[in-house]
């Protein structure tokens, strides 16, 4: 995992360049490496070096002609089957998957994304027809922003980049006004920035002589249609099963230590369980962390776990005099508006498992969307985007001004299945929960140089997953019922059916009390901004003044506020 940069067009490229590379260097301090293509192209990257170690897998990469330059963000799982395929017309020279993908883009084209199982964001540049091919993985693991002025295009891996050296940094409102009406992120194209736009997931672009075409390459609805639905459940869970230790086994692949992210859930209980199928993992350090209030804290389903597979534990623990620092630190990190305290103690992981010599972590992500998980998939009329908010609604759009309110549209989801529990798990895959889980961590993940990697978002184990009967996924009332019985014969029985916890942190009680001076003055800092104009002051005190007073069913939209100050205020 890295970072990448570039820049197309005309005029002085190397200490812009520079600059892009500088503010994002935390993606990879082991090498930063240049490309110029005098006048055309200039390419960047920062390095965090994982597979084949060597100089020699330094980006930019070039092929033996010098006529492609690739810079290559992520990991391509299954580049050695992929190396065997190719070996036959193509002289390797190191035993990086970067090579290998350079490879399969000279031999197969655009097509050769279809070959990939992993996570990518990559550009190659082809110095003699002058044009930039640029892509992204299935589910947009890793990230791909990009802007053009009258100057050139410009992109990179993390939108500080390209505002390092072009004027980007006017938001983007109507995304804000969605944001803060119905907690959206924004659609797969968009940023919080006026004219900063990301590459979907899925997606390819190729840009020449100043024209940018954009295609998308993955079609996930055909590649569920394609999967024969199983009637027989035995064999629907021996085939995911095997799926499961194939994507796992490939995600072991690097040559650095490994560490993997654990909480009390049955997702991550059921990849510590998957883990030490494999002889020689067994020993793998697991990382969770704590708060010290167990109302919320993960801790006993944990060390349960991890007293049946005898792993090391390390528990980190985050109190709220952290906050303030850590959310100051991390807001910079991400660029836009992210989840909230539980993202800031998750944070804290990475951080120690970097200290620990740890570069690549483990993480569950992805099973709720694919076993329909969430609270409101019992309820497939609802359209909640949240876990556990019940009935109400966790968004406040009294407390914004009647001109600014006029800019939200309320995002329209596509809906390409007929049954509407699997259309909403599709919206959490490709619109809202994903997306945003995926963006948070890798920022998260990178701002301690350490990868995260996903074994369950293996694009083959999410299209069975969507393929297979709403049955198998709620059961008697049982959610992700299939993944339970995965997992029933692997970990204890309590740790098997336990309830889906949908809060990790005392984020309510902090807002409002521990960290009252903290929230009320990122208020201010809001207030006092440019973006004061967005909000009614006495509507946004008057539910403040609520909230201290006990209303406290949801705290995302205290959060949504104080993040708003810590972003917008500056």
């Amino acid at each position: 995992m890295c970072g990448i940069a570039g820049i197309i067009g005309v005029g002085e490229q190397a200490s812009t360049l520079e600059k892009m590379l500088e503010v994002q260097a935390h993606r990879g301090p082991d090498h930063t490496g240049q490309y110029f293509d005098k006048g055309f192209a200039a390419l960047g990257h920062n390095r965090l070096s994982i597979i084949d170690l060597s100089p020699e897998a330094n980006q930019p990469f070039s092929d033996k002609t010098g006529r492609f330059q690739l810079v290559f963000n992520g990991e391509i799982y299954n580049y050695k089957e992929l190396r065997q395929e190719l070996a036959s017309g193509y002289n390797f020279s190191t035993k990086s998957d970067t090579e290998v993908l350079l490879a399969a883009f000279i031999k197969w084209g655009k097509t050769c994304l279809e070959h990939l199982n992993g996570m990518f964001s990559f550009a190659i540049w082809d110095s003699r027809k002058k044009k930039l091919f640029a892509a992204r993985d299935r589910f947009g693991v890793k990230p791909f922003f990009y802007s053009e002025d009258n100057s050139g295009f410009y992109f990179g891996s993390e939108i500080k980049s390209l505002q390092a050296v072009i004027s980007r940094k006017a938001p983007n409102e109507k995304v804000w006004a969605n944001y803060l009406t119905y907690g959206s992120y924004g659609m797969p194209d968009e940023t919080f920035y006026k004219d900063i736009h990301q590459l979907p997931g899925g997606h390819f672009m190729e840009y020449s002589e100043g024209k940018l075409s954009i295609q998308a390459w993955y079609n996930f609805n055909e590649r569920v249609a394609a999967i024969k639905p199983n009637k027989d459940f035995k064999e629907a869970k021996a085939t995911y099963f095997d799926l499961l230790k194939d994507s796992i086994s490939l995600r072991f692949r690097a040559d650095v230590p490994l560490g993997f992210n654990l909480s009390g859930g049955v997702d991550s209980s059921l990849l510590l369980a998957l883990v030490n199928l494999f002889e020689d993992k067994k020993n793998i350090t697991a990382y969770s962390f704590f708060t010290g209030d167990e109302r919320y804290d993960e801790l006993p389903w944990v060390k349960q776990m991890i007293a049946t597979t005898q792993n090391p534990l390390k528990k980190v623990r985050f109190s709220a005099g952290e906050v303030a620092e850590t959310a100051a630190f991390i807001s910079k990190i991400q660029d836009e508006p992210f989840g909230g305290i539980p993202s800031l103690a998750y944070s804290k992981i990475f951080k120690k498992a970097r200290q620990d010599g740890i570069k690549v972590l483990l993480d569950g992500q992805g099973m709720d969307e694919q076993w329909a998980g969430y609270d409101y998939y019992m309820n497939p009329e609802s359209n909640n985007t949240i876990q556990g908010t019940g009935t109400k609604s966790a968004f406040y759009p009294d407390v914004l001004n009647p001109y600014f309110l006029a800019l939200t549209e309320k995002p329209d989801y596509p809906e390409p299945f007929q049954e509407k529990m699997l259309n909403l798990q599709y919206r959490d895959l490709f619109y809202t929960k994903i997306p945003r889980a995926l963006r948070f961590n890798d920022r998260i993940s990178m701002a301690y140089s350490t990868e995260l990697r996903e074994p369950f978002l293996d694009h083959r184990m999410v299209e069975f997953a969507f393929a297979q009967p709403a049955e198998f996924k709620i059961h008697e009332g049982v959610q992700k019922y299939l993944l339970r019985e995965i997992l029933k014969e692997l970990a204890p029985k309590d740790l098997t059916y336990a309830p889906k916890r949908p809060l990790q942190t005392p984020q309510r009680e902090w807002l409002g009390d521990e960290l009252r001076e903290f929230t009320e003055a990122q208020f201010e800092k809001l207030l006092a901004s440019p973006a004061a104009g967005w909000f009614n002051k006495k509507e946004l005190e008057k539910e403040w003044k609520k909230y201290r007073a006990g209303n406290r069913e949801s705290s995302f939209h205290i959060w949504q506020w104080v993040n708003a100050g810590m972003m917008l205020g500056e």
